[in-house]
């Protein structure tokens, strides 16, 4: 079953990457998560004269390890700001290509590489594929949050409807899990999320709040890879 999965998201990855990264781009945005293992994989496959000439903005400690493994170029978004190119995964993408991500804990970085691009490209499996945000994803939207207010937050975010949401605990430390930025996260379930756009307002006016995962009339397409070996392509 794994490997039907790994099969799925490297399939929707190397066409994303041979569909969307040009000979002319630049500057390409490299996302977070297993999907995008296969992304840098499919990078790597380029001309290494195409990629030498172009410089890679990750989102995360993850995708920044990944880049420089393969010996790439390797930039921050503050040096780059004009990106021709991001290309992420997504824990959810409903039918208007609004997306849930976060369940990596890097959706702040995340989101600022998918704004600063042209285009942005999702990649995933068959299982992120979904009518209404919520259908598949059941762990909640995750919210990063400064240390010092998670406890506010908290108590208001379960006063919007979200009883169940808890702050994310790590698990092979005493303690919650600690983003790249040195913030706590909050997993906030609200079952199906009709408005995700008008939710995301909603949370990210609360004092405290850093980022939530909700990426909403972002992703231009979205790529996702099916049992079958094809690939299911979504644009809006």
């Amino acid at each position: 079953m794994t490997s039907l999965i790994e099969q799925a998201k490297q399939k929707a990855a190397y066409q994303a990457v041979d569909e969307h990264v040009l000979p002319s781009h630049r500057v390409i945005g490299v996302g977070s998560g297993s999907t995008v293992v296969h992304v840098v994989a499919r990078l790597l496959q380029r001309d290494p004269e195409l990629n030498a000439k172009t410089v890679f903005v990750p989102t995360s400690f993850q995708s920044r390890g990944l880049l420089l493994d393969g010996g790439l170029n390797v930039g921050d978004v503050d040096q780059y700001p004009d990106i021709d190119v991001t290309i992420d995964g997504a824990d959810e993408v409903d039918s208007q290509l609004n997306a849930i991500k976060g369940g990596g804990g890097a959706h702040l970085q995340e989101k600022v590489v998918a704004e600063a691009a042209k285009k942005f490209v999702i990649v995933a499996d068959y299982r992120k594929n979904s009518k209404i945000l919520g259908e598949q994803w059941k762990q909640g939207v995750p919210i990063e949050v400064a240390p010092f207010a998670w406890r506010v937050v908290l108590v208001k975010i379960q006063n919007m409807g979200s009883k169940d949401a808890k702050l994310r605990m790590a698990v092979a430390k005493a303690g919650p899990v600690v983003t790249d930025n040195g913030n706590f996260l909050i997993d906030a379930p609200f079952g199906l999320i009709q408005d995700p756009a008008n939710l995301l307002k909603d949370i990210k006016l609360i004092t405290g709040v850093v980022e939530v995962g909700l990426f909403c009339n972002m992703a231009e397409i979205a790529y996702f890879g099916n049992e079958d070996g094809s690939v299911a392509i979504r644009t809006k």
